[in-house]
């Protein structure tokens, strides 16, 4: 099926990421009162670029590897979004990360527009200069339609800080100069900024703190679940903790681990540090993803892959707030049971906005070659970032719409602003 074809009809949401991000954003779309022009400008991505390249792996064989960079809008200007390894990536998956960027960034309100990027591999299955040469590969490829005015990338699903800096030497050498803002997250030697590997798990400590104030919990001795170990999870299971928070489960692809009085999340990380997964943690006992999904719980994050919470599913979550850590973990047959059930939704874009909030620190600080405290960017993303939710909750208010309609309506009416203001050329 071409984009033409996609009609609102034609969408199945439950079962592709792409159709759920064109899904959402139709419903917006109408209550915005866009007009066809504009909602079939923004239900297109801008830009797509398939790659096909090979790899040299330690046995001297060649693979060859798909990868994607897309770009959905940049209207408000040059394209964000992270890289992810992952043997699932697919197309849609990439084309509906890249769309959720677009409105994230406006949401958060920084003068960026939605890009997202993946190769279809198994890190876990390559080796340290297999993973090297292939990164460096990708980024050879990409090149064209990367750098620090058009397109930055960042880190995702299995890719870090390392990672980042392959590809900013990558690109550098192929300029000749050094570029640190052609990506961000990047090590702090390279350029990198105090802060942005805790970014995203911060900014879902954060919204779970402005989402008890807002239904009057107190946050500590609040129970959570936290589904996803990466660095998300892991991060905002620690961060809660030491708000008084008693974290009672942790999942990873590799299992999970409940304990009703409450994880010891430093012991945990130590565990998970020494094993590269929480499973088999002895101060509790296992527990599968599905189950930890539906544990009576005050807050649940789910840091995983997208696509968690289901119309099969959601009728038996019983936890009062959800946070979501992870892209597009919530589908539209999901949102409808759980705001029928008035549980309280900080919708991805928004939740998990940390990230790219420091992001945008970073490469201002790039440009500029001049960089800030920790403190400081600490204290910007907790300004910025309880500004954001007033203004969706305001929305939402106004509106009498839910919180992720609300932050929908926020981030593409900004980004409508950007291009009737821009006009359309030629």
């Amino acid at each position: 099926m071409v984009l033409a074809d996609l009609t609102r009809e034609a969408l199945k949401p439950e079962t592709n990421p792409y159709h759920m991000a064109l899904a959402q954003f139709y419903a917006v779309a109408d209550r915005l009162r866009l007009d066809p022009g504009t909602q079939a400008i923004l239900a297109h991505p801008k830009r797509e670029l398939i790659v096909h390249f090979p790899v040299r792996m330690d046995d001297g064989s060649v693979r060859v590897f798909t990868g994607y960079r897309i770009q959905h809008n940049l209207a408000r200007g040059p394209a964000k979004g992270g890289i992810r390894y992952h043997p699932e990536v697919t197309l849609d998956e990439v084309r509906a990360l890249a769309m959720w960027m677009t409105w994230k960034c406006a949401i958060v309100n920084i003068p960026y527009g939605g890009a997202k990027g993946g190769v279809a591999c198994d890190p876990k299955e390559l080796s340290l200069a297999e993973l090297e040469r292939l990164t460096r590969r990708f980024t050879t490829e990409i090149s064209i339609i990367i750098g620090p005015e058009k397109d930055i990338p960042a880190p995702d699903v299995n890719t870090d800080a390392r990672v980042m800096g392959w590809i900013m030497d990558t690109y550098s050498m192929q300029v000749g100069y050094s570029v640190p803002g052609v990506v961000t997250g990047k090590p702090l030697a390279t350029g990198g900024t105090a802060g942005r590997a805790e970014a995203t798990g911060r900014g879902c400590m954060l919204m779970a703190r402005e989402a008890t104030r807002r239904l009057g919990l107190p946050l500590a001795g609040a129970t959570v679940a936290v589904q996803g170990f990466g660095n998300v999870g892991s991060i905002a299971a620690h961060l809660l903790a030491e708000q008084g928070c008693k974290v009672v489960a942790v999942s990873d692809s590799e299992g999970g681990v409940y304990r009703r009085e409450g994880l010891d999340i430093p012991a945990l990380l130590r565990h998970r540090a020494r094993h590269r997964t929480v499973a088999a943690f002895l101060q509790g006992q296992p527990i599968s993803n599905r189950e930890l999904l539906e544990l009576p719980v005050d807050i649940l994050v789910p840091a995983a892959l997208g696509g968690q919470i289901t119309g099969e599913n959601a009728h038996r979550i019983r936890a009062k707030i959800i946070v979501e850590g992870a892209n597009g973990p919530t589908t539209p047959d999901a949102d409808r049971i759980l705001n029928a059930r008035e549980v309280f939704i900080v919708p991805d874009v928004l939740a998990n906005a940390g990230g790219v909030l420091v992001s945008y620190f970073e490469w201002v600080q790039d440009l500029q070659s001049f960089f800030w405290e920790e403190a400081e960017i600490n204290e910007r993303l907790e300004r910025q970032l309880t500004r954001s939710f007033n203004d969706v909750m305001e929305t939402a208010r106004r509106d009498g719409v839910d919180t992720r309609t609300a932050a929908l309506m926020v981030g593409v009416r900004r980004v409508v602003d950007a291009m009737e203001a821009r006009g359309l050329y030629p």
